[in-house]
Parts: C-alpha cells; sequence; structure tokens
C-alpha cells in the first residue's frame, strides 16, 4: 500500500510539474485568453471569438451583443487530451430584423454544410448531448417541438453548426455556434 501511495504520489509530482499555465490580461486587469497544457492534454479558453471560426457569416447589420460589462458575448474553447476533444467558438449578436428574416437568410447560408433541421423551443439551449445508445446515430436531433425559438443546426453530433434566435422586443437576439468533438462517448 505504502508503494502504491508513492508512485502515485511521484506520477502526480511529475505530471503537474510538467503542467503550465498562462493567462493574458485586458487592459482592464480581466481575464482575456487561459491556455493551461499538461503531459495529458489541454485547455484553451479565449474571450473574443472570431467570426471566421464559426464557418457562419455574420447577419448584414448585426451587432455583437454586449455584457453589462460591456465586453461581447463570445467565447472560443478548446479541450484536448489524448482520447477526447471538443471545440466551442460562441458568438451572440442582436439585430432589429424579426427573427423570421434572420431565420430565413440562415436557412440558406447553412446548407452548404448539408441539410438544415429547423427545430422550435420554449428556451434556447446551444449543445447537445453527444453520447448514444446507438453509436450509429450521428445525426442532429431536435429537443423540443414547440416554442417561438429557432434553433437550425446542420452537420453531425460530432461536427455541427448551430443558429439559435429569439424575439428581443422588435428585433432579435442570436447566436452562431460551432461544436467539434471527438473520441469515444463524447459529451458536451
Amino acid at each position: 500500500m505504502r508503494k502504491t501511495i508513492s508512485l502515485l504520489s511521484v506520477v502526480f509530482l511529475l505530471v503537474f510539474s510538467a503542467c503550465s499555465i498562462n493567462v493574458k490580461k485586458e487592459q482592464d486587469g480581466q481575464d482575456r485568453q487561459v491556455d493551461i497544457n499538461t503531459p495529458v492534454g489541454g485547455i484553451h479558453v479565449s474571450k473574443g471569438a472570431n467570426p471566421e471560426d464559426v464557418g457562419i457569416p455574420i447577419y448584414p447589420g448585426a451587432q455583437l451583443k454586449q455584457r453589462d460589462t460591456g465586453d461581447d458575448k463570445s467565447a472560443n474553447v478548446n479541450i484536448s487530451s489524448f482520447g477526447f476533444g471538443l471545440r466551442v467558438v460562441a458568438l451572440q449578436y442582436e439585430s432589429t430584423d424579426s427573427p423570421a428574416k434572420i431565420v430565413d437568410y440562415y436557412k440558406d447560408r447553412l446548407k452548404r454544410y448539408g441539410n438544415v433541421l429547423v427545430c422550435h423551443t420554449s428556451h434556447l439551449k446551444v449543445g447537445t448531448d453527444i453520447k448514444n445508445h446507438d453509436s450509429n446515430a450521428h445525426e442532429l436531433t431536435c429537443d423540443g417541438s414547440s416554442g417561438v425559438n429557432i434553433e437550425l443546426k446542420v452537420g453531425t453530433k460530432e461536427n455541427q453548426h448551430i443558429v439559435a434566435v429569439e424575439p428581443a422586443g422588435s428585433g432579435s437576439e442570436f447566436s452562431l455556434v460551432y461544436v467539434r468533438t471527438h473520441g469515444k462517448d463524447a459529451e458536451i
């Protein structure tokens, strides 16, 4: 038992001594980007996602939605290890146009990735459970069937583009999301 504990302690020290953490700050001192690298994988999180990384064009005239702090609502997250990987890029916008106009615009733009699935929801839930009892089921599905919010989904559970649109006052708010996973029984 003592040898096992000693061996685990040595392994633990070796793994975490090879770990590096890099934090880049904004001018106001808030974290802008965090990179954590270990011998078994890494986590990289940054604010200010690049619209090109989502692979979906920005609706004409739309503005990035701002947080109360003045930052835009966007993120780029990468998690990787030997058997699992997850990338999520998300940007949130607002427009004075109606949800119907935005949905029509994106239905056409998303066709380049495959058949567009139109989901109606009462609340927006961007993302999906990748784990599925049928390992051959890679098709996207709708989580709900009624509501005023619309999610357009295209691709597979492992590689998907999502546009989530909801009414906001006399206009709309919408999110552009790219999700890519790999690894056995990947979940997000």
